[in-house]
């Protein structure tokens, strides 16, 4: 990813955009993280650590591949001290052994020391904090119906051991999650007592159509588009749900997907929306927008659509019957004044690697307008 150069810093910014910078990025095709543009950034996640089964506590994702990666992170922030580097742990493949460790008070303690040995301890100038992506308490396999308070607990057990290593190092740390869109998913969670310990919630507004769909419709709408026969599958209705719980706006990062999802259609009415869909090969799959730009956006017969309501546009193919929804500079900039006109704390990406450059930098220079 280029770095664009913005009119001023990040540091002048009074809202926070915070990028996942994921363990699986290329180096040779996306750049090594210490290129990262840290000036429109000012946290980065990296992600993701995870928890070892046998001895449930804190272990590398791969260990080469992080040291790797944390390497070029500390020359990144060299380059750009503002920027605060947070580690994730978990994420959509590697939550299952949260429930065992958050189980007892014991575990819990010891999985939080060995994540501070590990990553705070190990690194210390680079490492500010930690982002706990469970995905999602009481959930799947293995869950318990105690996940909802163990989480809160853990939560608890890591601002207690951080504050502690804050006084002996007279600097703080940070303390964040990944929490999810859904209304049925929000009340996986305290979320009131969990807001008094967390930093900020990284709301993963997102994914509210993927490769479980019946039907094409769109990644993360800003507002409910008309017909749209899911009324709480969009952004908005995800935020109001988090403030309703309790959950101050500041400490609400809006998530922001840099990528798209795409399926092939059965009939090829309404421009593809809301279509059944055919086997066709394409099926929720995934486009960086790096992807979108060199192969489908103005390209190769794709033409492309506005939904006023959701404030979000699409592409459609009609000859392959391939419906892609996706994010532009035109849908970020929306996200980004409603940021703004809701007093939200800011942005969060998934992912920095899925990005050309245009994304960001939309993002940033909306927010410091």
């Amino acid at each position: 990813m280029p770095t664009l150069e913005p009119t001023s810093t990040a540091r002048q910014l009074k809202y926070r955009i915070v990028g996942y910078y994921p363990a699986w990025s290329n180096p040779a095709r996306d750049g090594d993280a210490s290129e990262l543009p840290g000036n429109m950034l000012t946290h980065i996640i990296y992600a993701f650590g995870r928890i070892d089964p046998k001895t449930h506590t804190c272990a590398y994702g791969e260990e080469s591949v992080d040291k790797y990666h944390l390497k070029n992170l500390r020359q990144l922030k060299q380059k750009y001290p503002h920027v605060k580097v947070l580690i994730a742990i978990g994420g959509a493949t590697r939550s299952g052994e949260f429930s065992d460790m958050a189980a007892e008070e014991k575990s819990r303690q010891e999985f939080v020391r060995s994540c501070l040995d590990l990553y705070l301890g190990a690194y210390p100038d680079v490492i500010d904090g930690l982002d706990m992506d469970w995905e999602f308490p009481g959930v799947g396999e293995g869950s318990r119906k105690e996940d909802k308070q163990n989480f809160t607990a853990l939560m608890q057990e890591f601002r207690r051991q951080l504050d502690e290593l804050s006084r002996q190092k007279k600097r703080s740390y940070l303390l964040t999650a990944a929490v999810p869109a859904g209304p049925g998913l929000a009340q996986k969670y305290e979320l009131r007592d969990l807001s008094r310990v967390l930093d900020w919630f990284n709301l993963m507004t997102y994914d509210f159509s993927g490769a479980w769909s019946k039907a094409t419709n769109f990644n993360a709408p800003l507002y409910r588009a008309r017909d749209d026969p899911f009324p709480a599958n969009n952004v908005d209705a995800a935020v109001q749900t988090y403030l309703k719980a309790g959950v101050l706006p500041h400490k609400i990062t809006l998530g922001m997907p840099f990528y798209g999802r795409g399926w092939t259609t059965a009939g090829t009415d309404n421009h593809g929306l809301y279509q059944k869909l055919s086997r066709g090969a394409v099926s929720g799959t995934a486009y960086t927008y790096q992807n979108l730009l060199d192969k489908y956006i103005g390209k190769n017969n794709y033409e492309r659509y506005w939904n006023y309501g959701a404030k979000v546009p699409w592409l459609y193919n009609p000859a392959e019957r391939v419906f892609i929804t996706y994010e532009d500079p035109e849908s970020i900039g929306y996200k980004a004044e409603y940021v703004a006109d809701h007093y939200l704390g800011g942005a969060m990406i998934w992912h920095l690697s899925s990005d050309d450059g245009t994304l960001l930098k939309t993002l940033y220079e909306r927010l410091a307008q």
